[in-house]
């Protein structure tokens, strides 16, 4: 189910928010817990079962490691284990399959496999899950619909952000709520759905029509439009989703930690990675990079720890040579940074214009290969970027963009920038007039956006794949 859909918005959100407060306190997680597993079940209800299936997996893993404190790094590395086997079954496995055609020219079958959506995500929950419990950081849960509740809560379960166990079990265990806090929550969810609806599916359509175009027919110009109108698509809709789980959090009495924080100001590829899908970068911190040694080691062991990280997040991210390459993209920035420490240097407006010039061009670039369907294709795409391959420029740039186009490119652009961050946060001492306009423009908002998924007829979000 779509968070922007009618039938979420209109049927859905409204029974489910009138039976959590209707239901008195010890039963609303029951609730939640039910309501996620319909929300998740209405798309795909045979893949709930998978889902289930890691919970109680996980659950038994970590009593037993509660349990057995002879047996406790066994039984963690088995249970991990049993987490990866099924997500590398359903995303990887006829990847795998592929390449072993190819390079051993060999005729294995591939599998028919449909990937459940968000089994990424719930498989890193449920990792946090065992290795907060390996490490006593929390106490076990013994209570399996407690446990349930963490990984499959619907606000976050099918594209994040990754919640980590330790952030929200005390939240799972006891939280209030109060009207700041569903007035809060209300109001993120609209701007999360006006950042998807308004920018991020314009942006989708004119990156879409450019990238199913061969490279070969068209110009510099359109090249670049296109990719800067997937890098704007990607962000608002993935940060628009980021913005209407939190939102939702809050309705319920949940706070999740922000996953976006302006990476497009960024001056370097350090720093975008610490504003963009924060919640990933975490994790990929807190459960990968930390237990290799993170730079508690030598600089050599380090730079190949930072290297592993991210290969790990291009190989999470999918099943294709183009996000395995875009990974290594990167990671080699990232290296590159940390061995010049160009990140650290600060100097004039020459030196701030040269690092967030580097930086944004290293990651429009890396946006490509992400979008892509192949590096053969990327390959082509982005030497026509940069003027590196003679074309025959069918196709011009007004074929693809007009007036309101060019207008939504200018707000992405605008809004992509810290200028109305604190739009909709609480404030008691704001005038009365302040507030009234801002929740006139934020109701005229929704009633905009709303109409907007009426008249569309496809809109999915892109890390949905993921």
């Amino acid at each position: 189910m779509l968070f922007s859909s009618m039938t979420f918005i209109f049927m859905f959100l409204p029974t489910v928010i009138a039976l959590y407060f209707l239901a008195r306190s010890k039963y609303r997680n029951y609730i939640l817990l039910l309501a996620s597993i319909l929300f998740y079940a209405w798309g795909e209800p045979k893949y709930v079962f998978i889902m289930l299936g890691t919970i109680f997996i996980n659950w038994g893993g970590a009593i037993l490691i509660d349990k057995h404190n002879t047996y406790r790094k066994p039984i963690l590395i088995g249970t991990i284990l049993a987490d990866l086997a099924i997500l590398f079954y359903f995303k990887y496995f006829n990847f795998i399959i592929e390449n072993i055609n190819s390079v051993a020219h060999a005729n294995l079958s591939a599998l028919d496999i449909i990937m459940p959506i968000g089994i990424s995500f719930y498989t890193f929950q449920a990792i946090s899950y065992v290795v907060d419990v390996y490490r006593r950081d929390v106490p076990v849960q013994h209570n399996v619909c407690k446990l349930a509740l963490y990984i499959c809560l619907f606000p976050q379960l099918i594209a994040g952000p990754i919640v980590k166990y330790h952030d929200v079990a005390d939240q799972i265990e006891n939280r209030t709520i109060n009207t700041e806090k569903i007035a809060y929550g209300a109001k993120r969810f609209i701007v999360g759905l006006a950042k998807k609806m308004l920018i991020a599916n314009t942006m989708g359509a004119v990156a879409d029509n450019i990238f199913l175009i061969n490279p070969a027919d068209m110009g510099v110009g359109v090249a670049w439009i296109g990719a800067i109108a997937y890098s704007l698509q990607l962000f608002y809709d993935f940060s628009g989703y980021s913005d209407m789980a939190i939102g939702l959090g809050y309705i319920f009495g949940f706070r999740f930690l922000e996953n976006f924080n302006y990476p497009y100001i960024s001056k370097s590829i350090t720093e975008f990675w610490r504003r963009w899908h924060i919640s990933l970068s975490t994790w990929f911190k807190e459960y990968l990079y930390i237990p290799l040694g993170g730079n508690r080691v030598s600089k050599r062991r380090n730079l190949m720890n930072l290297g592993l990280v991210f290969l790990a997040t291009g190989i999470w991210h999918g099943a294709a040579w183009n996000f395995i390459i875009w990974g290594i993209w990167h990671g080699f920035f990232i290296i590159i940074e940390k061995l010049t420490g160009i990140h650290k240097r600060v100097g004039g407006v020459a030196m701030t214009a040269f690092q967030h010039a580097y930086t944004m061009l290293a990651f429009v670039v890396g946006w490509v290969m992400f979008r892509a369907p192949d590096m053969t294709y990327a390959t082509k795409y982005i030497r026509v970027m940069f003027g590196m391959k003679h074309t025959d420029m069918l196709y011009k740039i007004n074929y693809f963009i007009g007036s309101y186009e060019i207008l939504i490119f200018v707000i992405g652009i605008v809004c992509a920038m810290p200028i109305f961050k604190n739009l909709v946060l609480p404030d008691d001492n704001r005038k009365p007039m302040y507030k009234l306009a801002l929740n006139t423009y934020l109701i005229g908002l929704f009633i905009i956006s709303t109409a907007a998924i009426a008249a569309s007829t496809y809109n999915p979000f892109i890390y949905f794949r993921f």
